[in-house]
């Protein structure tokens, strides 16, 4: 099932097993049955084989997936897309936590480019948390990445509560490096940011912006999103006070 609805794994050691990989973004499987499962009594791995026998039937209800010994939390996404713009081949897929680091890169890029305090604040958190993907009973933080030559140049990412008077709902951040605007990344994060949310039945996408990013509200705009409300004064830049434009699409 993958990140398509709050887990629920009522086997105690399961649960454990998924939280501990959860919490770590990606983790080496021996690693984490050192640390979650005491070493077996000589002659008798029958820690081992509860953990091994747990990790399976996670990954095979679709909770965990593996590559190369590493444990991490299973996607379900459509698989990558590529397109060539300017002579410049680019990739569009879901992002792992090995995208970390490039992704925060990209943040911090277009944050001292242009005033974006929500991806600010998400880059912020990434730091703190050195987690990308998360998905457990309170939220669900899913991320897609655009790729040039394996580096990040943009990014979408999608922040959904798991509670049911806002399951309906996602807040989105979106943003591409200055070289690479204008070739239709932009948009095609997007597209693919709304096409995740819209097969999980969310019915509404939300955005904050600052008034000084007209650009953003512009493409925005264009792409049939609408201003719900402003803030005035919400937001204080170097003693200058500035509107918050609260900016919604419903799907």
């Amino acid at each position: 099932m993958g990140m398509t609805e709050p887990i629920s794994i009522e086997e105690d050691d399961r649960t454990r097993i998924y939280e501990y990989v959860e919490a770590h973004g990606a983790v080496d499987r021996d690693q984490a049955r050192a640390e979650l499962f005491p070493p077996d009594p000589p002659g008798e791995p029958q820690h081992s084989r509860a953990f091994l026998h747990n990790v399976a039937i996670l990954k095979r209800d679709g909770y965990l997936e593996e590559e190369n010994g590493s444990l991490r939390i299973a996607i379900d996404a459509a698989d990558q897309e590529e397109f060539t713009a300017d002579d410049v081949e680019i990739t569009i897929r879901p992002a792992r936590q090995e995208d970390l680091s490039g992704i925060v890169g990209a943040m911090r890029r277009v944050v001292e480019e242009m005033t974006y305090i929500e991806a600010e604040t998400i880059a912020d958190e990434l730091d703190h948390e050195d987690v990308l993907l998360r998905h457990n009973e309170f939220e669900s933080r899913m991320f897609f990445v655009a790729t040039v030559d394996d580096e990040v140049v943009g990014w979408a990412h999608l922040h959904t509560p798991n509670l049911e008077k806002l399951s309906h709902t996602a807040e989105l951040t979106v943003g591409v490096l200055e070289e690479y605007r204008g070739m239709g990344i932009g948009s095609q994060l997007l597209d693919r940011a709304l096409e995740w949310v819209r097969s999980r039945n969310h019915e509404k996408v939300y955005q904050s912006v600052p008034s000084t990013n007209e650009d953003a509200i512009e493409f925005f705009e264009d792409r049939g999103w609408t201003t719900e409300a402003v803030r005035e004064d919400h937001y204080k830049l170097e003693d200058e006070y500035i509107d918050e434009v609260m900016m919604a699409i419903e799907l």
